[in-house]
């Protein structure tokens, strides 16, 4: 049975905003100065499965701009471009169609674009483990992520301890952000991980979920499945695909399956989902501030200056975020950089120039 790599590539990272933009989101970013995200996250899949096989689903407002960073990593007919974000369901209903429909039933392996891995060949080993456990159970496959912290920005998944056959753990719940006093909870117990967002199923096997738990999402699948490898298959993409319902596949079908697995990878893994995580990307100076482009501090500690090309200087500050673009500047605490999607939400309403 052939391998096949999806990575998700749709979203807008708009924590990451003043860099982060609707035409160049976070996975676009080369914010550690030596390639863009989606570049790193297709050579690391590579390692795992062939990479002839790896398709990326991104918005098609997007898609050109992905098709010039690739370039010949991937092969532009494997660039699936949605119409409209419908959410990680809808992206990977789609994927899984289209190999279905034009390559043959296969075991999927699912991404997102923009995480950063230390350890590459524990995470190879990882999938490789996950695909012989999809393929003996003909289940659904996940990988969690042992917590160092109690975090609070991270869904958890509640596991059994005893293995049973096989590498993996029996999932027994998904359970979303939890408060932090909750969370410290799940970190003691031992029997949490985090959820990666990453998944291994046969493609055939998820679509009988969507048919089961999902049937307006796959009746709309359905139709566009109908129209792949035919004239009107871009046209009735466009036409279906907004009006597929938006959910996750966590709460669509991950929460209610009833055969869910879960490995756990421990290869270095954070998710970069805000600009506080940017310490996983650079090592630190001698006063503990990550630091990207020209920057002067005075009795300046535990900052992350981000310039784009103008020098900033700091003084007297501490646990402060700044980052400079050509056209705005973002200022705020370490711990409120989560917060940054509500600049965001503001800019929409008469701002959509910095968007």
């Amino acid at each position: 049975m052939n391998i096949y790599g999806l990575i998700m590539a749709g979203g807008g990272g708009t924590r990451f905003w003043p860099l982060s933009r609707k035409k160049k989101p976070k996975q676009m970013l080369n914010l550690d100065g030596k390639d863009t995200m989606i570049n790193k996250t297709i050579d690391r899949v590579a390692k795992a499965l062939p990479g002839e096989n790896i398709f990326i689903v991104t918005n098609k407002d997007q898609a050109r701009d992905m098709e010039s960073i690739v370039m010949d990593k991937v092969e532009i007919s494997h660039i699936l471009k949605e119409p409209a974000a419908r959410n990680t369901a809808a992206c990977i209903g789609y994927g899984a169609m289209e190999i279905v429909k034009k390559y043959g039933d296969g075991m999927m392996c699912i991404f997102p674009a923009d995480h950063f891995i230390k350890d590459e060949h524990s995470f190879a080993k990882t999938v490789m483990e996950g695909i012989e456990q999809a393929t003996r159970e003909d289940g659904l496959v996940t990988i969690g992520i042992k917590p160092t912290f109690p975090s609070t920005g991270y869904g958890y998944i509640r596991y059994k301890k005893e293995k049973e056959e096989g590498l993996a753990y029996r999932v027994e719940q998904f359970v979303e952000k939890p408060e932090r006093e909750l969370a410290k909870e799940y970190v003691g117990s031992g029997c949490y991980l985090w959820n990666s967002g990453m998944f291994i199923w046969k493609a055939s096997v998820i679509l009988d979920y969507f048919k089961e738990l999902l049937p307006k999402v796959y009746t709309c699948l359905l139709k566009i499945g109908e129209a792949m490898g035919t004239e009107r298959e871009w046209e009735v993409i466009e036409e279906i695909y907004p009006s597929i319902p938006k959910i996750s596949i966590d709460y669509g079908i991950m929460e209610r399956a009833d055969k869910v697995f879960v490995l756990e990878g421990d290869f270095g893994w954070s998710d970069v989902g805000s600009w506080e995580a940017l310490d996983t990307l650079y090592e630190p100076d001698e006063n503990n501030n990550i630091i990207h482009g020209d920057f002067i501090c005075i009795d300046t500690n535990h900052c992350i200056s981000y310039s784009s090309g103008k020098l900033i200087a700091a003084i007297g500050l501490e646990d402060i975020v700044i980052v400079e673009t050509k056209d705005a500047v973002l200022v705020c605490k370490k711990d409120r950089t989560q917060d940054v999607k509500e600049v965001v939400e503001a800019l929409k309403k008469d701002r959509e120039d910095l968007l």
